[in-house]
C-alpha cells in the first residue's frame, strides 16, 4: 500500500511538472511571437515618430539620387549620317507588318469566336 500511494505522488508531481512546462513554453512562445512582430513594431514607431521616419526617408532618397547621378552614360560616335540600308529595311518590315496586324485582327477574332462557338 505504501508503495502506491508513493507511485500516485510521484505521478502527481510529474503531472504538475509538465503543466507547469506547459505554461512555461506558451508564455515563451507568446514573448517570441511578441519580439518577431517586425511590422508591427515599424507600425508603432512610425506612428511614435512619424518625423524621423519621413526624415530617414528623405536623406536615404537624397543619397540615392547622389549615387546614381554621377554615371556615365555611353555614347555611340556615329561614322555617316545615313542609317544602313538594312536599318531601313526592317524598319519597312516592322511597319508593314503593323498595318497587316491592323487589317487582319477582325479577321483573327471573328475565326477564334467560331472555334470558341463550337465547344
Amino acid at each position: 500500500m505504501a508503495k502506491e500511494s508513493g507511485r500516485n505522488n510521484s505521478a502527481n508531481q510529474l503531472k504538475e511538472e509538465i503543466a507547469a512546462s506547459r505554461e512555461r513554453i506558451t508564455r515563451n512562445l507568446r514573448s517570441l511571437r511578441y519580439e518577431m512582430d517586425v511590422p508591427r513594431k515599424i507600425r508603432r514607431s512610425f506612428r511614435s515618430q512619424p518625423v524621423l521616419w519621413i526624415g530617414g526617408a528623405i536623406v536615404l532618397g537624397a543619397i540615392v539620387a547622389a549615387l546614381s547621378h554621377g554615371r556615365k552614360i555611353a555614347k555611340v560616335a556615329v561614322k555617316s549620317g545615313k542609317p544602313p540600308k538594312n536599318v531601313m529595311a526592317v524598319g519597312l518590315t516592322l511597319g508593314a507588318l503593323r498595318i497587316a496586324a491592323q487589317v487582319l485582327k477582325p479577321v483573327v477574332i471573328k475565326f477564334v469566336e467560331k472555334k470558341m462557338a463550337r465547344r
